[in-house]
């Protein structure tokens, strides 16, 4: 009986440590500016709002929307203030740092299925 709430126990750390590791892995990326990175986590449709555009996208355009924003706005760091979850949601408000500027950037994920998929990114010129 102690094996089994010992293996339960080390199954809903792992599964813990599974539902974050999605948003972490973006939030590397967002780091690197590396938009195929972040589009591996990206939903059928995605949203993406910058100063300049702001619409939804399919996954591959939203790549290219997000690759295009990267190489105008070359990032030097990216800062996380403050993530966390919510019902089976992600997401994570952070401060990127380019080459351009300082934007606020909110991402948002979703759970489907048994993935946590991108649903929004957010770049608001500070």
């Amino acid at each position: 009986m102690k094996r089994f709430f010992t293996l339960i126990t080390i199954g809903a750390m792992l599964s813990s440590f599974t539902f974050f590791s999605s948003i972490e892995e973006v939030i590397t990326a967002m780091k690197a500016g590396n938009a195929a990175d972040i589009a591996r986590f990206f939903d059928n449709t995605v949203e993406i709002n910058t100063p300049d555009k702001s619409n939804s996208y399919s996954k591959s355009q939203a790549e290219l929307v997000l690759r295009d924003f990267f190489s105008t706005n070359v990032v030097k760091s990216f800062t996380v203030n403050h993530k966390g979850e919510n019902s089976g949601s992600q997401f994570c408000i952070g401060t990127l740092l380019t080459k351009n500027g300082t934007y606020r950037t909110t991402v948002f994920m979703k759970l489907k299925g048994d993935k946590q998929l991108l649903q929004t990114i957010t770049f608001e010129k500070q």
